[in-house]
């Protein structure tokens, strides 16, 4: 998958076989080029070591013109798919809810990935991670690093909005990447 922005193109591989809902889904959203013309919107940026660390989140915003259902929920203790540097996940609300919007981390995030242990639903469920990137990491930092307006969000994204939103041109298909090549 190619994700290109106004910013360079990162490139992922999208976990097709273990993540098939949400894989599926994001794949849906390129196919039908939903993505295209849409932005990343947000950079939500943690303090703990190594740095850069955080977020990057883009995608539909919720726009009815581009949305499609939400999805099943689909945990990483099932998938296998876990929130690692690079990795793509979905956002959502609650689990059950993505469907547009999606996230890439600059590091591993394991507190993202599902607990089957606790007894919070939200920790139990975590977020569905669904492919990793493997070239353009650089571009993934450069827009974390892109000024955030400090009146822009609600609630907890208050401050993580990107000023100037970086344009997604399009996402496309292209041939497989060999695994060896991992995210930098």
């Amino acid at each position: 998958m190619a994700i290109e922005t106004t910013m360079g193109t990162i490139t992922a591989a999208i976990e097709v076989e273990r993540a098939p809902i949400t894989a599926g889904n994001f794949l849906k959203y390129v196919d039908q080029h939903r993505f295209d013309g849409t932005v990343f919107y947000r950079a939500m940026r943690l303090d703990w070591p190594p740095q850069p660390n955080g977020l990057i989140q883009g995608g539909t915003q919720n726009d009815p013109q581009r949305i499609l259902p939400s999805i099943a929920h689909e945990p990483t203790n099932v998938t296998g798919v876990h929130h690692i540097r690079g990795a793509l996940s979905m956002a959502r609300f609650a689990p059950g809810t993505a469907t547009g919007d999606f996230s890439i981390l600059l590091q591993a995030q394991p507190s993202m990935d599902a607990d089957p242990t606790s007894d919070d639903p939200e920790i139990k469920a975590g977020f569905a991670a669904f492919g990793h990137v493997v070239a353009g990491m650089d571009v993934v930092e450069a827009i974390h690093a892109a000024p955030t307006d400090p009146e822009k969000g609600e609630g907890w994204m208050k401050g993580q909005m990107l000023a100037n939103p970086v344009k997604i041109v399009r996402i496309v298909r292209v041939s497989a990447v060999p695994v060896s090549e991992a995210a930098e």
